[in-house]
């Protein structure tokens, strides 16, 4: 065996590794959120007045609009990973800016939100969860759109995507997790009455 297929070999075998480290992280996220999903079934199903005092229910429009640009986003990133594996640099670029244009937009829909709210984290458990579940949510939002831009950065380097694209090929996977997690979030918070 060459000494470049042993390298070619070893940096797959790498990349492997780490994509298996990088999965093993997203299901321990998943634990989290499902832990945090179950408290709030509990707490919704065992609590009377579950809504603080004076709220009927939540405003959807923001949150509805919001969905729509995250769960897009999705076909976005995938879009750009693809022009990156056909090694069309600009295509890539422009689709993952984009992707982080939607991301922006989805935190500022949810600081919108916020900012509009009747009820502040200490109205009762609702309030507490409320905020819990979107405020951890929209963290790794801002996770998701520092690890995009970093990414988009490294585009800029001659090369850089000539050998492998594990981080973008992680972003995007963090990306996907993060619109499913607010999927369940959405359908919980604000379909499920």
């Amino acid at each position: 065996m060459s000494s470049n297929n042993a390298i070619t070999s070893h940096e797959h075998e790498n990349s492997g590794n780490s994509m298996f480290g990088f999965i093993v992280f997203l299901l321990s996220e998943s634990v989290i959120f499902l832990s945090f999903f179950v408290g709030y079934f509990v707490y919704k199903t065992s609590t009377v007045d579950w809504l603080p005092a004076g709220l009927a229910e939540l405003d959807t429009k923001t949150p509805f609009i919001n969905t729509l640009v995250l769960v897009s986003s999705s076909f976005v990133i995938y879009v750009a990973e693809r022009y990156l594996h056909d090694k069309n640099l600009w295509g890539f670029r422009i689709f993952w800016f984009l992707t982080i244009l939607m991301g922006l937009y989805f935190l500022y829909g949810q600081a919108k939100e916020w900012g509009g709210l009747e009820f502040g984290f200490t109205d009762g458990i609702f309030g507490g969860v409320f905020y819990l579940l979107t405020g951890f949510h929209g963290l790794h939002v801002i996770s998701g759109v520092i690890l995009q831009l970093i990414m988009l950065r490294r585009s800029f380097i001659p090369g850089n995507y000539d050998k492998g694209e594990f981080g973008v090929s992680a972003t995007s996977l963090f990306w996907h997790f993060v619109d499913v997690i607010w999927i369940v979030l959405y359908l919980l918070i604000y379909v499920w009455k």
